[in-house]
């Protein structure tokens, strides 16, 4: 008998849990364009703008480990709780940020709100994964992330309807240059009080959405999962052991590896595409369009790529998707000019499946009581979204590398990282057809 996708019993369940992957979506995806938001509005240098990612994923570095710790100790429901109250907790400080007018204060509430991502990234991932059958469990988590780029595609358009098209500080002269730069002081002291309470309103829109959810899930009844009623018999992994089987998993561990970089190419790719399109002389919210069609291909591509699942090994669709995000980079490099900015756009496409089937991946082989801890380093693994986009910043301050523009030099960051995925998908594949 064919293992079903979804079983009946859990239906709810799963439906409550993969709400969570659009709240994250959304967090990720309202951020992205803050950067030249803020590099703009706060006269900072891109590299220095992009500390917002370097705050938003850090965060996950920092909290992904303990975060494992205690839904080992407690359980699945209450760290999906713990998580959103920390969620809605960072989005609440952007209250005091703006009135402050701190970027710091900004980068410390970002901080503390993707505390509450690790949370549920830690928790639903494997949530998902275990909601039935394991031959369907990849599957099942590429199902739960398709509506990640829905709750993306949200942040994006708030990002792009809202937030972006009323900030003064974008405003442009006719040849297209920014003009907040040749303001007096206290001109600009007044636009930044309007443009950082229109920064401030969605996050503390989202935060309310998020409380509500929380109290939701706070009434439902979850049901138990593999791991947890093992340790209700008294079947439990030590750290030290769980440790130890973790490293010793080949597939796991090249995993982690994989999903860094998968992470922070993704990250690079829809952070930097406002500064992309702003050498063509487009404006933010522009733009800001163009990141959201990149979104809607990889939300159609997250279905497709399930689908096609059924029929082609996972690991092998990795490799071919990672080839393709590569050739992608190679035109958004080589290519100055629309095509250019379409080849980035591409790269959306590709990169849709990369996440869960990594994660599927790298958890296949891993014992349900190490599984916990196990996501929490491929979680911890989006740290990459916080080491590389400073990276990328810096090269992008060059404005001109031997007369090619910067910006499209930058991005031979994330194709290195496609190179490394392409990789990992290949020896995935060569191990299974040797298992």
């Amino acid at each position: 008998m064919k293992a079903k996708l979804i079983e009946k019993k859990y239906l709810v369940t799963f439906i409550l849990v993969t709400s969570l992957f659009a709240l994250w979506g959304f967090a990720n995806d309202i951020t992205n364009p803050m950067v030249a938001a803020f590099q703009t509005l706060m006269e900072l240098t891109a590299a220095k703008a992009s500390m917002v990612q370097f705050a938003f994923y850090g965060g996950y570095a920092t909290m992904a480990i303990p975060a494992a710790l205690f839904i080992r100790r407690y359980s699945y429901k209450s760290g999906i709780l713990l998580g959103l109250t920390l969620y809605a907790i960072g989005a609440f400080l952007f209250i005091p940020a703006a009135s402050m007018e701190s970027f710091t204060f900004f980068c410390l509430s970002l901080y503390i709100l993707t505390f509450g991502l690790a949370f549920l990234e830690t928790t639903a991932n494997p949530f998902i994964l275990s909601l039935g059958d394991k031959q369907t469990s990849t599957r099942r988590l590429n199902l739960a992330q398709a509506f990640n780029p829905m709750g993306s595609l949200c942040g994006m358009s708030v990002a792009s309807l809202i937030i972006l098209p009323n900030l003064i500080s974008d405003r442009r002269d006719a040849a297209g240059q920014i003009i907040f730069g040749t303001l007096s002081e206290a001109e600009k002291a007044d636009i930044r009080i309007h443009d950082l309470a229109v920064i401030r309103d969605p996050y503390v829109a989202i935060g309310l959405v998020v409380v509500a959810i929380a109290i939701i899930i706070a009434l439902y009844k979850m049901p138990k999962t593999q791991s947890e009623e093992q340790k209700e018999q008294g079947i439990v992994h030590t750290t030290r052991q769980t440790l130890s089987n973790l490293w010793h998993n080949v597939i796991y561990r090249e995993g982690v590896m994989a999903q860094m970089f998968y992470v922070a190419a993704q990250i690079m790719t829809w952070t930097f595409i406002i500064q992309y399109a702003d050498n063509l002389g487009i404006n933010k919210a522009t733009a800001q369009t163009y990141n959201i069609v990149a979104m809607s291909l990889f939300l159609t591509s997250r279905f497709i790529s399930t689908f096609l699942m059924k029929y082609v090994n996972s690991r092998r669709l990795l490799a071919i998707f990672a080839c393709g995000a590569a050739l992608c980079s190679i035109g958004a490099i080589s290519i100055v000019g629309m095509a250019g900015l379409y080849c980035l756009i591409g790269i959306s496409f590709f990169m849709s499946l990369m996440f869960p089937t990594i994660y599927g991946i790298a958890l296949e082989g891993v014992d349900s009581q190490d599984s916990t801890l196990g996501a929490a380093f491929l979680v911890m693994a989006i740290v990459g979204g916080a080491l590389m986009p400073p990276l990328q910043g810096m090269i992008i301050d060059q404005q001109s590398i031997m007369g090619h523009p910067a910006v499209n030099v930058s991005f031979v960051l994330p194709l290195i990282c496609f190179l490394i995925i392409f990789v990992y998908g290949w020896r995935a594949y060569r191990a299974a057809l040797r298992a």
